[in-house]
Parts: structure tokens; sequence; C-alpha cells
């Protein structure tokens, strides 16, 4: 096997391999559209392989080069090719498992929730809990909660919980299993609100308050082989739309160990950058006891498969369920069940309180990212960075992540740009619940809904995922795990509904939508020195696309097909017929 000799050379913004001798490459992709997002967004022909790492990215004769006898050579016949996309925040565990018992049908309208409410009934039979879980009450065509009646109605034997992200609406039955009535009380300084009819009695709405829900589920049990099973095949559908990494966004110690055995038997097909879950209510003793705990945990040890290095806490509800904590109040609202023209939302952590959490995960070298949505939430977690900064904690050093930030302002964005903030948000959430916001909301206050434009222009540091919650499959799944929708959703910003774009000022460049998943997401996660762009050094996380997302009429994003998809230099997915490829003699 012969050794070559490649010098550094600057090719279209892209850097071969400095002068040395060095094994062949195991692979070499020629003649294609690779396009870097290295610093200059670069664009070359070909890129060179060996072990798990990019060792080459240049013209095809500089790269071809770097081939041996065994070198296997893929001719990409002009194909772009991108690095392994990356998803900021997924649910991966629990989404796996969610049709693991039955198959759940997509639920449009009422109607649909209240059929398949009564078909449950019916198959469980009397005094069986029947569970409808995350139907967002924002892309069901009667934008509003199914009320207490229908539940009712639809299963009178029934106790029936109808759970919308942190807020449910419960049957009468389920209202009175949990003891939730007119004198109903959750203990002192625990959020939960119920929401009352004019005579004092609960309507069934409930914003959380799920710890108070006394359900028994009625679904079969899963062992840790079916869990593991049922990853595999959500991680090989990850590979199948270029997803190589992901955000795992709220993870206990029984999944971690799940990871880990995982990744010790080479089963997992993405990297998987964890943030353990962590309840914002507990004393804060115990808060910094398990930041301490998590320091010392081997997984707390880089790896680019399995890392623990993240954090979670929820800092205030939900924008599809009329939960988030706002600066200005919701509003009376039919759509959300919201009565009282104060409310704003509720926020779950006081802000002294999350402060000390943010400097104890910062001491303890771990990331904290909060579930915050609305804006009185994110100004919150972002005040809470500016006094620890000014109080000599290196926050920009800590990067601090807000999950989803989707109501921002000005004032805010200003913030997270000088100390260094950064947001794992959501494209999707605009194209499936733009029309409901701009309904309830109105201009005005929407303007500052996903405001992806001056995040990008203050140089906010700001990455693209799904928050997938729920069923396999990138476009049938709760909240579409297909990046290449965000891509789409990020630059044209036009909302299912609606037959206009929603706040175009803020739409995206096609480059800046690529760099969403892949090195901001890297920077997210600690790992742009490894990934997130095609650079020499870099793992081998790369994938193959069927068209040329910067010059393809841009409705036709979303059908981006992923050819071939690699993990650190191997072929974790190949679509149908393979590419040309061949032994360089």
């Amino acid at each position: 096997m012969r050794a070559f000799v490649v010098c550094a050379v600057t090719i279209l913004g892209a850097i071969l391999v400095s002068c040395s001798s060095q094994p062949p490459a195991d692979r070499v992709f020629f003649n294609g559209k690779v396009v870097t997002v290295d610093g200059q967004f670069g664009i070359a022909q070909a890129v060179a392989t060996r072990g798990d790492r990019i060792v080459a990215v240049g013209t095809n004769d500089e790269v071809l080069a770097t081939a041996g006898d065994s070198t296997e050579r893929i001719d990409l016949q002009g194909r772009m090719l991108l690095p392994g996309l990356i998803d900021s925040h997924v649910h991966a565990l629990g989404s796996a498992m969610y049709e693991f018992d039955h198959e759940v049908p997509e639920m449009g309208t009422i109607a649909d929730v209240l059929a398949y409410v009564k078909r449950r009934a019916e198959q469980l039979g009397p005094d069986k809990w029947v569970y409808v879980s995350q139907v967002f009450i924002t892309r069901l065509k009667d934008q509003r909660y199914p009320t207490r009646a229908e539940l009712d109605a639809a299963a009178p034997r029934n106790p029936v919980v109808f759970r919308t992200g942190p807020d449910a609406s419960l049957s009468t039955l389920a209202l009175k299993l949990s003891g939730v009535d007119r004198n109903f009380q959750a203990p002192a300084g625990e959020p939960c609100r119920v929401e009352k009819d004019p005579q004092g009695n609960p309507t069934g709405i409930l914003r959380q308050c799920a710890r108070f829900i006394r359900m028994v589920s009625s679904e079969r049990e899963a062992t840790d082989a079916d869990r593991i099973e049922r990853l595999k095949l959500l991680f090989a559908d990850y590979n199948s739309v270029g997803i190589t990494g992901v955000g795992e966004g709220n993870t206990d110690r029984l999944q971690l160990d799940l990871l880990k055995r995982m990744k010790e038997a080479g089963d997992l097909q993405v990297r998987v950058f964890s943030y353990l879950a962590v309840s914002g209510l507990d004393p804060i003793e115990d808060i910094e006891a398990t930041f301490r705990a998590a320091a010392i945990d081997p997984l707390h040890e880089k790896d680019s498969m399995l890392w623990l290095r993240g954090i979670k806490v929820f800092l205030d509800g939900g924008m599809l369920t009329g939960s988030a904590y706002m600066r200005a109040p919701w509003g009376v609202s039919p759509i959300y069940s919201i009565t009282d023209p104060a409310y704003k939302g509720m926020r779950y952590i006081e802000p002294e309180k999350l402060e000390r959490i943010m400097r104890a995960a910062a001491e303890n070298e771990l990331q904290l990212t909060a579930h915050a949505v609305g804006d009185g939430a994110v100004e919150t977690f972002v005040n809470a960075a500016v006094s620890l900064a000014k109080q000599g904690v290196d926050i920009r050093a800590a990067r601090p992540s807000l999950s989803h930030a989707n109501f921002m302002g000005d004032d805010i964005i200003q913030n997270m740009a000088e100390y260094g903030v950064v947001a794992n948000m959501q494209p999707n959430w605009l194209q499936l619940d733009g029309a409901t916001l701009m309904k309830h909301f109105g201009q005005e206050r929407t303007a500052w809904f996903q405001p992806f434009r001056v995040l990008f222009d203050r140089k906010v540091m700001v990455g693209g995922g799904s928050d997938h919650m729920q069923r396999i499959g990138s476009f049938r799944s709760v909240n579409q795990y297909n990046p290449f929708l965000g891509m789409w959703t990020a630059i044209a910003r036009t909302p299912r509904w609606m037959d206009t774009p929603f706040h175009p000022e803020q739409a995206i460049t096609r480059e800046e939508a690529i760099r969403l998943y892949t090195i901001n997401n890297a920077y997210l996660t600690f790992s742009e020195d490894e990934r997130g762009s095609i650079e020499p050094g870099k793992l081998a996380d790369l994938i193959v696309v069927d068209r040329d997302l910067l010059e393809c009429p841009i409705d036709d994003l979303p059908q981006t097909q992923v050819l071939e998809t690699y993990l650190g230099g191997a072929r974790v997915y190949r679509r149908d017929k393979p590419l040309a490829a061949s032994r360089v003699q």
C-alpha cells in the first residue's frame, strides 16, 4: 500500500492536510459540490476520509492524489455533499416508544380526538384510563381544547386525559379520581393552575398539574430490549434524513444507562449530547448535589458518541397550550381557554433560584438549558446570565442555552449577543403554529416570534432543532424532525393555513439555514472543533443529497432526499441505488 504526500493548499476556502507522509485515504468523494460550512462557507469538489476523520478537502485532482490501491472512490456526479446534520433538541427515548403499544392516528380536529378516545375506551373496557398525548390545540382546525363534556360523552365510563405539552384537559371522572374539585389547592409554591367556570368548578383545564393526575397506564410494559430495538429503528430513520447528531433534551439516569449500553454495543448511529433532567422545584441544595454528581460521572468525560454535558430545567409552560410566561398578558382567549385578562402564563423558577442553578451548572462544567418559550421566561433566563457575568462568572464559556425561545425582544437579543447566551430553536413550529399565533397575538406581538434574521445579524449563536416528541417518521412525527423542512421554514416563513409569509423580514438565507443544522449546532454542543463542517481533521460525518440546496427552487427544499449518510467515515444509510463506486487503480 503506497504512501502519499499532500501539502497545505487553500482551495475555494477549504484546506488540504498539511505536508506529511500519510497512509492512503479509505474513501474519496469527487466530482461533487462540497459545501464545507467552514468560516468562509467554501465550496470544494472533493473530500477524502481515513478512519473516522476527514483528511483532505479541495479539487478533484488534489484529493484524488490521496488515494491508494485499496481506496474506494465515489463519483458524486455533481451532487451536493454536506456535513452530517445535527438536531439540537429531540426526545428520542420517549419518541421511539410512542407507538410501541399501538399505532396512534394523526388527529387534526376535535372530532378526530373524540373518535380516538371513544375507540380506545371500547378497546380497553370500563374504568381504564384513556390517554391522549401531545395533540396540540394550535394544530387542531378547531383551535381549542376538547371540553370536559365532550370527553365525558366520548368515554362516559373511563377517566380521560387529553395532554398537550405541560397542560391538559380532563374528563369529569379523571378529575374526580385525581381529587381535583372546587376546593383543590396545590401545595404552596408549586405551580399548578386549575381553570374554573363562573361557579368556581373546574372546567377540566389544568396547567402544569400533571403530577396531581392519578393516571394509571393502560399500555403494555416495555423491556430494555424493546426500548433498544425501537431506538435503533428511530436512529436509522434519523440517518435517512441526514441526521448524524442530536441533543437529547431531557434524559434521566435510566435512559442514560440505556444509551451507554447501546454505545458499548456499537448500536448508536447518531452522536448524542445529553441533557440530564433536573426539577427546578427541588431544593437548591439537592440540585447542586445533582450537578456535582453529574460532573464526576464517567459519561461527563468528553466523548464524540455519548456525552453528558448538559442540564435541563423547565422555566415556563407552552406556547402551544397557553402557559408560556409572557411579559404582557396573553389576553382572553377561546383558543387557549384563558378567561383572566391579567394572566401572563406560568413561570416555574424564581429569578434568584435560577441564578443559583446557572452558577452551579457553570461551576461544574455543565451547560444549563431551560425550556423557556415566552418572552418573560426568556428574559428571566438571560437576566440571570447577565447578573452572573457581572459577578465574574465566565458565562460566555458556559454557553447557557435557551430551549425554544420562541418569543423575544430587541433588548433580550442584545444581551444574548453581549453575554454569549445561545439558543436552540424549532423552525417547524412556525410552519405548524404560525396561523394560530397570528390569530391570537396579531402582527405586533408576533414580530418577535422566532426572529432569526435579527439573531443572525447580532451574531447570536442559534441552532435548529425539532423537539421531536412522538412517532418515527420525519414528516409524520409530532414536531417533524425533517431538517430540510426546518431549513425551508426558516427561509420562507410561510405557515400552513396562511397565504402570506409570517414576518418575512425575519427570513434568513439558504447558507444561514444550513448553518442552523450544522456548525451552529456543533457550537451549541461544544463540538465545533470536531464536527459541523467539512474540514481536515474533523469527524467524517457526511451526507449526499439529491439536489443543490443553494440553487434548487425554494419550495422543493422540503422534498430533499438523502442518498447516503456517513458517521465517522462509516456508511450508515444508503437510499435505493448506490452511488457509483470503484477502487482507484
